[in-house]
């Protein structure tokens, strides 16, 4: 039978377990010049098995699925409290990547050859083998990037496909997420992977939509695009 003592105890000990927030989120450490296959390896199992990830770029950290992940997208949806008119990005290995889920045309294909790889997210039209949940509703397109960025180079060969992609922005804040602590103790509990590989950057990507026939800056980030305005 419980006394009074025991059962102060044993309330308390459940308010601890209430008020504690356990880690969801995976930390995975990799070099950040040099990625060890093995860790690269398991962020690209976890991916395949339905992950929702926090990756760094050469830009800045962001959100990354695999492409048509429905569950992954409308988290990524949910978390940031965007509308079904976000533009998702396909983070892409190369340029030959590219012609399979975007319409390029011959002044395109030459410029974003010239930027890439870089800190550029280019809007395009999308192909039909795009899934429509990726592509803006209204206009069908679709973001394309080609990182410089060792450890997404390294994913993007031992997953064999592009990542979908979408800069880690949380709602109110003025810049994404750099520091995967912080982005552990602020959305932990909401993805599966944090990957850790040294400093990024402040800024997101320079958004040039390409998609009218001319370039039209959407958003100044880390690219330059002096020779645009």
């Amino acid at each position: 039978m419980l006394v009074a003592h025991d059962s102060l105890i044993i309330g308390l000990c459940a308010s601890v377990r209430l008020a504690y927030n356990p880690r969801v989120a995976k930390l995975i450490e990799v070099h950040p010049t040099d990625p060890q296959p093995h860790r690269v390896g398991k962020i690209v199992e976890r991916i395949r098995d339905g992950a929702l990830i926090a990756y760094p770029t050469d830009s800045s950290y962001a959100f990354g699925c695999r492409i048509g992940d429905k569950k992954a997208i409308d988290r990524i949806h949910r978390i940031r409290k965007t509308d079904k008119k976000h533009n998702f990005t396909l983070v892409c290995a190369d340029l030959s990547e590219i012609s399979v889920y975007a319409r390029v045309d011959n002044w395109a294909y030459r410029l974003i050859k010239s930027l890439t790889p870089g800190p550029y997210t280019f809007i395009l039209p999308a192909t039909r083998q795009l899934p429509k949940m990726l592509q803006n509703p209204k206009r069908r397109t679709i973001g394309i990037r080609v990182p410089d960025h060792a450890l997404v180079r390294a994913m993007l060969a031992e997953l064999g496909e592009p990542i979908m992609s979408s800069t880690l922005l949380l709602p109110g804040d003025e810049l994404p997420l750099t520091d995967p602590m912080d982005i552990e103790e602020r959305i932990g509990h909401e993805i599966e992977v944090v990957v850790e590989c040294g400093p990024t950057g402040l800024e997101p990507t320079s958004i040039l939509d390409l998609s009218g026939g001319t370039v039209e800056v959407l958003r100044a980030g880390r690219g330059d695009i002096s020779q645009f305005t």
